[in-house]
């Protein structure tokens, strides 16, 4: 008897769901994505429960005609792909004709669309099954409501998390979909309450500010490279804001906001020693490419995707970040605390009233501006600036908390390799003293700066460092003794394998023992007393990578010599000293952090000390 035999579509169809339908937020995803593609201008999404009760997507995008609403519904029904070629020139969001389905095979399903030539069409499905269908209203759009989700299979359901996680997945890729599109005005709203909205005016840097707060926005910076191949725009936060996960940075391909860890790791190192180990950045990067250097069909999801020029990308991304960063001053600059403005708890109340605040303001301000002008002394050129300084105090939420920037600065091109450092983006300081043997305090006519002494001279030795590694040659150093090294018997086979990998970077291991080995000699530009770290060192990247970074190996060497032989904590200097350190930190290539991403420099303006000793209010 046959044992092979074929499913029941209602069952093939759940299986199906169960790759693109993982949880709300994947129907809202693929929704919203569809919407996008039908070129709607706005899209609302409305959640019940955190989309466990009810999704309801509207939008004014281009709708469909009768014969084509049922037919969406079928598997595998596209409008995207004709032939085999169409495949590999994807250019929208959706194109495999699973979406639709998928979401109907385990919800109540509800559909209105219209041309908005004609009347309408409205849709009923349950699991799948068409159970009603006629004419509806002629508005141009549609409107998708999936209501019960998982209601026919309750194992899903049941490993469905709380509301507020569910609403947080939601949240992030309604966050996501505004990034990659500002062009298109987004509503969230859940239990009938609004949780977020832009305005969909293209205006990149609002969204942000929407998402992250006007403190993030205000530290981000515009970037802009472009090869052949690829157009690189978007913003970096300075390095002095960062995060704990790399959740924050999107990488937005064509339009798609996608999940790439070599992009990522890009992203990464262009940030080089200015962040912190084991701290992320906040970036927006959008790249624009041919379709064809790009697939897009690796993922249910299509979350992930596989460039055929990755290296290319890779390296002018990199190479963007740190050239926009060598033209920039990072000092951090510490801001006395504002007053705090009397504001709406809930978040879309905030940016509502943020935003009315703000026009109410321009206008309050442009009308006791134009009042002063007319009728102050022109004898007492002082009154005109009390006045002022006044009303900057009265309309303070403008110039501290604005919810949308009027206008990003502009972007700054930049092309691999990355541009020489900018002279002076440190100026210089005046030492006039040392805090607790650790701190040196110094000023000029701008303020006063904090530096940390010990994290200034890692940069500078760092630097010395990491350039006279990179001038080594291939010679060895023959030493008098030995050095022998005992490793578990996995390394020890790798070693072994990778025996001419090993070899080709300067390194002979002997056989001396059952795991053990005996190196003779190393690479001439090993750090001294620091030999037997690189060496295991390079034996980890084996174990991981199964290959060997000369390159990252001189870096972490020149940061190992710098930390160790940099000044300590408690190490008093004499003025001279002070001085001198402070002119080589100005000349180094990144003054403002030290090879682990520490800051070196904090900043107080003199207007911010008046402000904190209240001398002006």
């Amino acid at each position: 008897m046959a044992r092979i035999h074929l499913m029941p579509d209602h069952l093939s169809n759940k299986i199906a769901a169960g790759e693109v339908v993982e949880r709300p937020a994947s129907v809202v995803k693929e929704l919203v994505e569809n919407s996008i593609d039908a070129g709607a201008s706005w899209v609302s999404v409305e959640l019940m429960e955190a989309g466990l009760q009810r999704i309801r997507i509207t939008d004014d995008g281009s709708g469909m005609e009768e014969e084509d609403c049922e037919r969406a519904f079928f598997r595998h029904a596209t409008s995207k792909i004709q032939n085999e070629n169409d495949l590999f020139h994807v250019r929208t969001l959706g194109f495999r004709g699973e979406a639709l389905a998928s979401i109907a095979a385990v919800s109540r399903l509800s559909m209105q669309t219209s041309t908005g030539e004609v009347a309408g069409t409205k849709i009923e499905l349950e699991g799948g099954k068409v159970l009603e269908k006629g004419k509806s209203d002629a508005r141009q759009g549609t409107d998708i409501i999936v209501d019960e989700l998982f209601f026919n299979t309750p194992a899903r359901l049941k490993y469905m998390k709380t509301i507020h996680t569910e609403l947080g997945h939601i949240t992030d890729v309604m966050n996501r979909m505004a990034m990659a599109h500002p062009e298109v005005k987004f509503t969230l709203t859940h239990n009938e309450k609004q949780i977020f909205q832009t305005n969909g005016r293209g205006d990149l840097r609002q969204v942000v500010a929407k998402i992250y707060g006007m403190n993030v926005a205000r530290k981000l910076v515009p970037i802009e490279a472009e090869t052949r191949d690829f157009k690189v725009t978007g913003y970096v936060a300075k390095p002095e804001v960062y995060r704990a996960s790399r959740n924050y940075m999107a990488t937005i391909i064509n339009g798609r906001y996608i999940r790439n860890i070599p992009l990522n790791k890009a992203i990464q190192e262009g940030y080089h020693t200015l962040l912190p180990i084991g701290k992320s950045p906040i970036v927006v990067l959008n790249v624009e490419m041919d379709p064809i250097l790009v697939d897009v069909n690796v993922h249910p999801s299509k979350l992930e995707v596989r460039f055929s020029k990755e290296k290319e990308l890779y390296d002018l991304v990199q190479g963007a970040i740190r050239g926009v960063f060598r033209t920039e001053t990072l000092i951090p600059n510490v801001e006395s605390p504002v007053k705090k403005q009397e504001k709406p708890k809930s978040t879309q109340e905030t940016f509502a009233f943020d935003s009315v605040h703000r026009e109410e303001a321009h206008e309050k301000r442009e009308e006791a501006v134009d009042h002063l002008l007319r009728h102050s002394d022109p004898g007492f050129p002082h009154q005109q600036d009390e006045v002022l300084q006044e009303m900057q105090a009265d309309f303070q939420i403008e110039e501290t908390k604005p919810s949308e920037p009027e206008a990003a600065p502009e972007p700054k091109q930049v092309q691999t390799p990355a541009p020489e450092p900018e002279e002076n983006r440190v100026p210089t300081m005046y030492p006039i003293g040392q805090l607790h043997g650790t701190y040196i305090l110094a000023q000029n006519e701008e303020g006063m700066y904090i530096v940390d002494q010990h994290a200034a001279q890692e940069r500078i030795k760092y630097e010395f460092f990491r350039d006279q590694l990179a001038e080594v040659d291939h010679e060895v150093q023959e030493l008098l003794v030995p050095i022998t090294f005992d490793f578990s018997r996995q390394e020890a086979l790798k070693i072994e394998e990778h025996k001419e990998t090993l070899e080709a970077v300067g390194l002979f291991f002997e056989p001396f023992g059952a795991n053990s080995f005996i190196i003779r000699s190393h690479p001439q530009w090993f750090p001294k007393g620091f030999e037997e770290e690189v060496i295991h060192e390079m034996v980890e990247q084996l174990m991981n990578e199964e290959r060997i970074d000369v390159l990252k190996l001189r870096e972490e060497a020149a940061i190992m010599m710098s930390c160790k032989r940099s000044i300590k904590a408690n190490h008093y200097l004499n003025q001279s000293d002070m001085f001198r350190l402070l002119e080589d930190l100005r000349k180094s290539t990144d003054p403002f952090t030290c090879p682990h991403g520490r800051p070196i420099i904090v900043f107080f303006s003199e207007y911010e000390m008046e402000k904190m000793f209240k001398r002006v209010m």
